[in-house]
Order: structure tokens, then sequence, then C-alpha cells
């Protein structure tokens, strides 16, 4: 029963990969309910395990693709790659109500200079901080802190070397979790109660991946419209990067 159930799912990598994340998913609401008593959502617990399946993965196999270089869990690299992530990001915008993107106004365009431009201070000052201090490494580092790819497409532009581009993705690796985790817990504080404050949180974030998955756990009704802003953030962070940020920190480091 189980050779045939093996081969089942290694004929079928997506359909297992999918029915895999689902039990990962109710196992996570069941810890959520019984052992954090609602105070961690689901989602987040989930995010855990999937760290923590892709670090034990990578280590058993010595692959680089986490719990997808398992043979078993193959199906999980083409569900968790970026096809179907995009395609993801692009299904949230159809239930985006164009009144209610309106509201945003003046203060969603605000925001995304702001989640563009504060990250990369923050990232660029960092990486000067740890020994960095030519204009192309800080500035791909800088470019991570806004998203991990915002990252490797501003190294690329600029001519980083791979470990710089690898440690720009890092960053914004370590940042999309933050936001997954913390967006639940915050979310009252934050006022995330409205499609404009979820804009608005989406233009400050960044992180399409982050914010999507902190909304999800927050109200999922609110996920459209932050993944809407955050995707035009992404976009506006690979323009600024290269161009923009870069003559910035190279006439400031000279």
């Amino acid at each position: 029963m189980l050779t045939i159930l093996d081969k089942a799912i290694e004929h079928n990598g997506l359909v297992g990969a999918f029915a895999f994340v689902g039990f990962i998913v109710l196992i996570s609401g069941f810890i959520s309910r019984k052992l954090t008593f609602g105070r961690m959502h689901g989602s987040a617990i989930a995010i855990l395990i999937g760290l923590g399946l892709a670090y034990w993965g990578g280590v058993v196999t010595g692959g680089k693709s986490g719990l997808a270089d398992v043979s078993l869990f193959a199906g999980i690299g083409l569900m968790g790659g970026a096809m179907m992530r995009d395609f993801a990001i692009v299904a949230t915008a159809f239930e985006v109500q164009p009144h209610e993107a309106r509201k945003a106004g003046l203060i969603g365009i605000v925001s995304l200079f702001l989640g563009t431009v504060v990250p990369f201070i923050v990232g660029a000052t960092l990486a000067y901080c740890f020994g960095y201090s030519d204009a192309v490494s800080m500035t791909t580092i800088g470019a991570g802190a806004v998203t991990y790819i915002v990252g490797p497409v501003t190294g690329a532009a600029i001519g980083a070397s791979s470990d710089v581009m690898a440690l720009s993705i890092a960053t914004g690796l370590v940042k999309a979790i933050l936001v997954m985790i913390g967006t639940p817990v915050a979310a009252k504080f934050l006022g995330l109660r409205t499609p404009r404050s979820a804009m608005v949180f989406g233009g400050l974030a960044g992180t399409v991946s982050g914010v999507s998955a902190g909304l999800a756990a927050t109200d999922r009704r609110l996920v459209p419209y932050g993944a809407l802003v955050a995707t035009f953030h992404t976009g506006l962070g690979c323009f600024m990067g290269p161009s923009v940020l870069y003559f910035a920190v190279k006439a400031i480091m000279g």
C-alpha cells in the first residue's frame, strides 16, 4: 500500500504537493487553536513548519532546493516556484474593488516611496556596518532589504558579485518572514481593518509574499488590496534600485 502511495505521489508531484501543504495547514490550525489559543495564527505556524522542513530537506540531501530535493516531495518545487507564485499574486488582483482601491489616494503613493527608500537606507547602513563600503555592494544589499526580488535585479544591473546578491536575497527573505509572522500580532495596533489600511500597509511593508501571508492570517478579505500595492512596490524598487538609489549611494560614498 505504501509503495503504491509512494509511486502515485512521485508521478503526480504537484497533486501530492497540494495534499502535503494542506496537511501542514491542517496541523498548523490545530496547534494554533489548542496550544496558542488563537494568539498565533495557523498560517504563521505553517510558515515556521515549512522553514523547518526546508532546512531538513537541504541538510539530508545536501541540495539547494530544500524539501523539493527529496524525490517524494519534488512537486513542492513546482508549487512553490515563480510560476505558481506569480499566478497567485496576479489572481489576487481580480478580487480588488476599484472604488476601494481609489481610496488609497496620495497616502498610498507616499507609502510606496517610503516603503522603498526607508528599508533601502536600513539595508545599506547595515551593509556598511558589516564592512561593505563600496557603492555596488551597499546598493545591492540595501535593495534586498526592499524585497528579495529587487536585490538580485539591482545587483545584476550594477555588476554586483554573486555572494553579495545572495546576501541581498537572504536580507529580503528575513524581512518577508518577519512581516509574515509579525502582521497578525501587530494588526490591531496598526489598525489593519479596512482595504485602505491594507493598501498603505502593503506599500510600507513591500514584500508581496510577506504581506499576502500576513494579511491572510489577519483578514483574508484584505489580501488583494495589500498584495496589489506590494506588487507595485516591487516594480518601483526594481526601477529605483539600479538608478536613483545607486547614484545616491555612489555620490555619498564616492
